[in-house]
C-alpha cells in the first residue's frame, strides 16, 4: 500500500502478511479523495477509521494533516501495526481495540468523516447497522459524511441516509449524510 498524497506522498507500507485485511486498493483510495477533496480541508477534518486494518486510509488522512483520527479494529496485530507505523511517521491516531458494533454505541465524539471497510463478506444487516448506529447515536458533525467501502455485489442504496455510491473496480464507497429538513 502506499500513501498518495500529502507529506509522506508516495511512501510505500508493507503490513505483515498475517494480518486479516484486505486494504483499499491505490486507484479505490485515489478516487475517494479526489471527491473527498473538493469538500474538505483535511487540517480541519476528523475522522473515525472503523474496521481500520492496516490503516490506510488514517495514513492518507494524517498525511494531509487532518485534525484527529481514531483507528478502531478488533485485531489486535491491526491495533498494534497501526500504532507503530503512527509512531513512526509521527502521526497522530489514536487506536482502539474494539468490536466496531459496541464502540459505535458507547462513543460521544462527533467525527466529519467516518469511514467503514468491514469484511466484505458481511450481510446486508450487518452493513446497514453501521450506518443506523452511527444515525441513531448522531456521531457526524453538520455535514459530516459516513463513507462505507463494500464489495460491487453489496447493495446499499435503499439503507437510510444513503446519498451516493461511487464505483472502483471490484470497490464501492457508499456516502451517507444526515438529512437535511
Amino acid at each position: 500500500m502506499r500513501i498518495i498524497s500529502g507529506k509522506y506522498k508516495g511512501k510505500r507500507l508493507q503490513a505483515p502478511k498475517k494480518l486479516p485485511v484486505r486494504p483499499t486498493t491505490d486507484m479505490a483510495k485515489e478516487g475517494l479523495f479526489n471527491i473527498l477533496n473538493h469538500h474538505y480541508v483535511f487540517s480541519q477534518v476528523t475522522l473515525l477509521d472503523l474496521f481500520a486494518g492496516t490503516g490506510n486510509i488514517s495514513y492518507e488522512f494524517a498525511s494531509r494533516g487532518a485534525e484527529h483520527i481514531t483507528a478502531v479494529d478488533t485485531h489486535y496485530a491491526c491495533v498494534g501495526y497501526i500504532k507503530s507505523i503512527a509512531k513512526e511517521l509521527d502521526f497522530d491516531i489514536d487506536t482502539i481495540k474494539s468490536d466496531v458494533y459496541h464502540y459505535l454505541e458507547k462513543v460521544k465524539r462527533k467525527s466529519d468523516i467516518i469511514f467503514a471497510d468491514p469484511p466484505y463478506d458481511f450481510t446486508d444487516e450487518q452493513f446497514s447497522k453501521i450506518a443506523e448506529l452511527v444515525f441513531k447515536n448522531d456521531l457526524l458533525n453538520e455535514d459530516g459524511i459516513l463513507i462505507i467501502e463494500h464489495s460491487k455485489h453489496t447493495k446499499l442504496d435503499s439503507v437510510t441516509n444513503f446519498s451516493n455510491g461511487r464505483k472502483y473496480g471490484g470497490s464501492v464507497f457508499s456516502f451517507f449524510e444526515k438529512s437535511k429538513l
